[in-house]
């Protein structure tokens, strides 16, 4: 037993470390089997009260494409965020040196040079091409549930990822995708009391890709946890 409980916290700890945000994909779709498989563990994830607040749409083949022409296609015309969630409204201290790190680390992997706006920003818009993935996971919550809606979402989300890991598929949370909330909800015909938490675009990675070739660095258990061991 405890042989086996050591085999699944290394599993685990593999998985977690090991995921990353995938930048770039093969064309090759996930098998439908697969991507239940993966659906099967994310459905039990936990809520508050039971909630089970997540609905996923998930495209696949013309619908993918259908999906990406409109979402680029929207945002060359008018890029404009409009948010279910309002975004931060700022990135400050050592939040602002941790986003600026990792969007260095992608454009240095990608050789694009610091202060290259045009570049940079074609990089960007990659993000409304899904990277070149086969499928995207539209998440979605319920309004009335406000916050704690969005936090089991955000559950499901990493029980998604973890499972999507365990099987070869890669996969990377979009934010960028909600900030066209309106367009996504018109083009999945999403009632009002549904409201787009993020896209995951997924599938399998094009590891020979340079933007698939680095990590961003996490902080350190001593960041994370402020102890406290007496009264």
């Amino acid at each position: 037993m405890d042989t086996q409980l050591s085999l699944e916290a290394q599993t685990l700890a593999r998985l977690v470390r090991d995921r990353h945000s995938c930048r770039a994909f093969r064309p090759e779709s996930v098998p439908r089997d697969t991507i239940e498989q993966i659906l099967d563990v994310a459905r039990a994830t936990p809520s508050w009260c039971n909630t089970q607040p997540w609905h996923v749409h998930i495209t696949e083949g013309p619908g993918t494409e259908s999906f990406r022409s409109a979402l680029a296609t929207h945002v060359d015309r008018s890029f404009t965020e409009s948010p279910d969630f309002t975004f931060p409204l700022a990135y400050e201290g050592i939040y602002r040196e941790r986003r600026r790190v990792a969007g260095w680390q992608l454009y240095e992997s990608l050789g694009i040079a610091k202060g290259d706006r045009v570049a940079s920003g074609r990089q960007m818009l990659e993000n409304f091409q899904l990277f070149g993935a086969p499928h995207v996971a539209i998440v979605t919550t319920d309004r009335s549930l406000g916050v704690y809606g969005a936090v089991d979402c955000g559950l499901f989300v990493q029980s998604f990822l973890l499972a999507a890991a365990s099987r070869g598929v890669a996969t990377i949370p979009q934010a960028a995708i909600a900030s066209q909330a309106p367009l996504v909800r018109e083009h999945l015909n999403l009632s009002d009391d549904r409201l787009v938490l993020l896209g995951i675009s997924f599938g399998y990675a094009d590891e020979a890709h340079p933007a698939n070739g680095y990590r961003t660095p996490r902080q350190g258990i001593s960041d994370v946890v402020t102890w406290r061991s007496a009264d």
